[in-house]
């Protein structure tokens, strides 16, 4: 069997096996894909002239195994294969973080232009780091840069260190234990970032059981998907310098946080690759807005 052959084998199972498709990809041909090339211990560079090349059965029968696991067991691909790209950077993840999937990857890209002056960006935080995609991006997009890796689960900052060496950036990059602020000792910074847990216990209820597999601490965020949004808002003046900026990301929060703070200026972004629900304000508008957000 080619790779080809067997990319559209995998797909045709992954689709009457009825999974979810929302970790990265969103159709059973891309995850498939995956599953093959990670199987057989191919590069995605190597995709198209490798869809003719002949597999062996040993390479065959581990793809299958993999997507009888993914239909059986409803686990997301990243979980089966311990890896993941984001930024264009491939991670390692596993049960204890959260699937890299977050639209902020390409404000990364484009070195979260025009909301900041490159240049001017020497400390960074990403918090609810999870795997340490973002702050790693970061560190790697801003080279100057220090950049704080927070996350309150001691699992994930086990998952984040892995990552940090992965990348040899000890020197620049560390992870620390903080529920939102509370560990960075008064540490201000240019820039923060977040992806912070921003689903509702309704949402939580409707949930793919794929995403189930995630860990709740990442996902469920109160009644209306805010709670730890709420004191992201209210502690990030005290956090940034001058002229910082602060990234949020809330998903489909979006409207329940513009109608409860509706005099805060959010700007919300749009994205060329899909996504949404990220807001950006700077150090002056957290200023201006201090008394509605505290």
């Amino acid at each position: 069997m080619t790779v080809e052959q067997l990319i559209h084998a995998l797909a045709a199972k992954l689709e009457a096996g009825g999974v979810f498709f929302g970790h990265g990809t969103d159709n059973a041909v891309d995850e498939a894909a995956e599953l093959v090339f990670f199987s057989a211990g191919l590069r995605h560079e190597q995709a198209p002239q490798c869809y003719g090349w002949l597999l062996e059965a040993a390479q065959i029968a581990t793809a299958n195994a993999l997507a009888q696991r993914r239909i059986v067991e409803r686990l997301p691909l990243a979980y089966l294969t311990k890896r993941m790209w984001f930024a264009g950077h491939e991670f390692y993840v596993d049960e204890r973080v959260l699937v890299p999937r977050s639209p902020i990857a390409e404000l990364i890209d484009a070195q979260f232009q025009p909301w900041v002056e490159p240049s001017r960006v020497r400390r960074i935080v990403d918090i609810g780091t999870g795997s340490g995609c973002i702050a790693i991006a970061c560190a790697l997009a801003f080279p100057e840069a220090q950049v704080d890796a927070a996350d309150l689960s001691p699992e994930a900052l086990a998952v984040t260190r892995i990552n940090i060496e992965r990348f040899a950036l000890e020197t620049r990059v560390r992870a620390l234990r903080s529920d939102v602020f509370s560990g960075l000792n008064g540490e201000r910074y240019d820039l923060i970032v977040s992806n912070p847990p921003y689903v509702s216990h309704a949402e939580m209820d409707e949930l793919p059981t794929e995403y189930l597999r995630e860990p709740e601490l990442g996902l469920r965020a109160g009644e209306e998907g805010l709670d730890v949004v709420r004191r992201i808002l209210a502690g990030a003046e005290a956090q940034l310098s001058e002229h910082g900026v602060l990234v949020v990301e809330v998903g489909d929060s979006e409207d329940a946080l513009a109608a409860a703070y509706p005099t805060v200026p959010f700007v919300w972004l749009e994205f060329a690759q899909g996504g949404g629900g990220v807001l950006v304000l700077t150090a002056q508008q957290l200023a201006a807005s201090r008394e509605v957000l505290k």
